[in-house]
């Protein structure tokens, strides 16, 4: 079975997929077998033939030069640009958590690293009807190790603080923090990627600046972080 990480963030349009296609971009020239994989995706547009385009996954593809079919990265795609638990209640299809896992150990059967992108934030409803369920459900039905992504500039203390606070209290394990958006030479950067280390205990493993193509952390020491 592959070794495994999931990417979450403090919000949705954090950058959590362009973190993602940085990652698996690294293990890609590092000639690693590596696969993508996302539970749920809502807000995605249609081809020329009316089928729907997982975008994410689509942009994750794109960016690492991975071989992986699109067809194995995400069993439940949405056009409606919503929470997926709401696209699925308009659009129908709701998210069967025996079928995400069992995609899930399809991929990880087949490849050696597989990184896994959340929906939105940390809380996320997959599905709200006679059935709940909560993306961390997956999470901790795996016991996937996490990395958070945020956005570097106004307002992160407190959506880092309080992110890593629920993950902790709902025991999900959470290895470091990604800074995206990042400045270069910002006071306002730099104090919160010291305040956000201060505060949590957790390092910023990476920080992002705008058109990066590539990520600042070792090979090594992004590998270490994936069981």
């Amino acid at each position: 079975m592959s070794k495994n990480l999931f990417i979450t963030g403090t919000g949705t349009n954090i950058g959590k997929t362009y973190i993602t296609g940085l990652i698996l971009k690294k293990f890609i020239e590092n000639q690693k077998s590596a696969a993508y994989y996302k539970a749920a995706m809502s807000g995605n547009e249609r081809d020329a033939q009316g089928n729907l385009i997982p975008g994410d996954a689509l942009q994750v593809k794109t960016m690492s030069g991975t071989r992986q079919p699109l067809e194995e990265m995400c069993p439940y795609v949405y056009e409606t640009a919503v929470s997926p638990h709401l696209a699925a209640q308009i659009e129908g299809n709701p998210v069967e958590m025996q079928e995400v896992l069992h995609r899930f150990d399809a991929v990880c059967s087949r490849y050696e690293y597989v990184t896994v992108e959340g929906s939105g934030g940390i809380v996320c409803p997959l599905r709200f009807d006679e059935q709940n369920i909560q993306l961390q459900d997956f999470i901790r039905a795996h016991n996937l190790n996490c990395l958070l992504v945020a956005d570097a500039g106004l307002g992160t203390i407190n959506s880092v603080v309080l992110t890593v606070e629920y993950m902790r209290a709902h025991q999900i394990n959470v290895k470091g923090i990604v800074l995206n958006h990042y400045q270069k030479g910002s006071k306002l950067c730099e104090d919160n990627l010291f305040m956000c280390e201060s505060m949590t205990g957790l390092q910023v493993l990476a920080c992002v600046s705008e058109g990066d193509c590539g990520l600042d952390i070792s090979f090594e020491r992004l590998q270490a972080l994936y069981e």
